[in-house]
């Protein structure tokens, strides 16, 4: 069921001092926005996670899943990882699936890492074109932008940095690009973990932005956070001619409250309307998390 969802400034605790915004869930309609302290939030050592499977008793969320997928038009896959409790779940999370713009995370973690090896910081027209990519999923701003990254091999060579293992970015059409669902966890975590090669002040930008989408983007994986809980997310949808049929649906980000902290990412191909598309990703989201929040931090 889709949640209404209200702005939530984060106030960086240490370091840049500067401010990550996020989205709060809410089951009341939109209100004001609060002040917390997002040490929590942006400073948690996770360097303990993993992707792989966790063994949990995860067989009927998994028949569940697949049960659901099956009925549902085309295809999707799905990981999600509990940084709280090391528990994650997959299904078809090596599946292959046109990224669109979720690429645009990939590429602006890229532009940033690429900027870190040379001392330096995004410049001032840089900054706006990162935020109105994420914010606004401006397509232009991502053309600029992943000419900026040096295009696909640019992106390819960070994300061999990132440890990513089935993300191939298109040579110069970044929404052409190819990902999967466990790639994308994997990218996010590079966003929240210490030991990425990511500095905080990168990670704490791209995950700021995520969390201050428009709000008519913020659907998604959003449909898994309960009331209180922040959402950092970023969408991808594109009607498919030459790499399949039907439209693409994908949706990452994170889910974090007091008792469970979950990277997310679903994926689909193959809808008839960007709606059902939609529908299929947040039935999965939703379907998995509540799965995991069974599991004890």
């Amino acid at each position: 069921m889709r949640r209404h969802l209200i702005v939530l400034a984060l106030l960086a605790g240490s370091g840049a001092g500067s401010a990550a915004y996020w989205f709060m869930a809410d089951g009341a309609p939109r209100g004001g926005g609060v002040v917390a302290n997002a040490g929590e939030a942006a400073g948690r050592d996770v360097s303990a996670v993993r992707l792989a499977l966790r063994p949990f008793d995860s067989g009927t969320l998994r028949r569940d899943v697949r049960a659901y997928i099956r009925k549902r038009p085309g295809r999707a896959g799905v990981m999600v990882t509990d940084l709280r409790s090391g528990t994650s779940f997959g299904e078809n999370q090596d599946g292959r699936f046109v990224a669109a713009s979720v690429m645009k995370v990939d590429i602006l973690a890229s532009l940033l890492l690429q900027r870190q090896a040379d001392g330096r910081w995004l410049n001032g027209t840089e900054r706006a074109l990162a935020g109105t990519m994420i914010r606004e999923s401006d397509n232009a701003a991502a053309n600029a932008l992943y000419a900026e990254a040096g295009y696909g091999p640019g992106v390819a060579r960070t994300n061999r940095a990132f440890g990513l293992e089935h993300t191939k970015p298109f040579p110069t059409s970044w929404g052409s690009s190819w990902t999967s669902p466990s790639d994308q966890v994997r990218l996010l975590t590079n966003l929240v973990s210490d030991e990425s090669p990511l500095k905080a002040r990168g990670r704490r930008y791209v995950l700021g932005l995520m969390g201050s989408v428009l709000d008519e983007q913020a659907w998604g994986i959003s449909a898994a956070a309960r009331p209180g809980e922040r959402v950092a997310l970023k969408n991808g949808w594109v009607p498919l001619r030459f790499q399949g049929h039907g439209w693409t649906i994908n949706s990452i980000g994170r889910v974090s409250g007091n008792d469970h902290d979950f990277l997310i990412a679903v994926c689909s191909s193959g809808s008839p309307t960007m709606e059902t598309g939609v529908s299929t990703v947040e039935h999965v989201a939703d379907m998995v998390v509540d799965g995991l929040r069974a599991t004890p931090a």
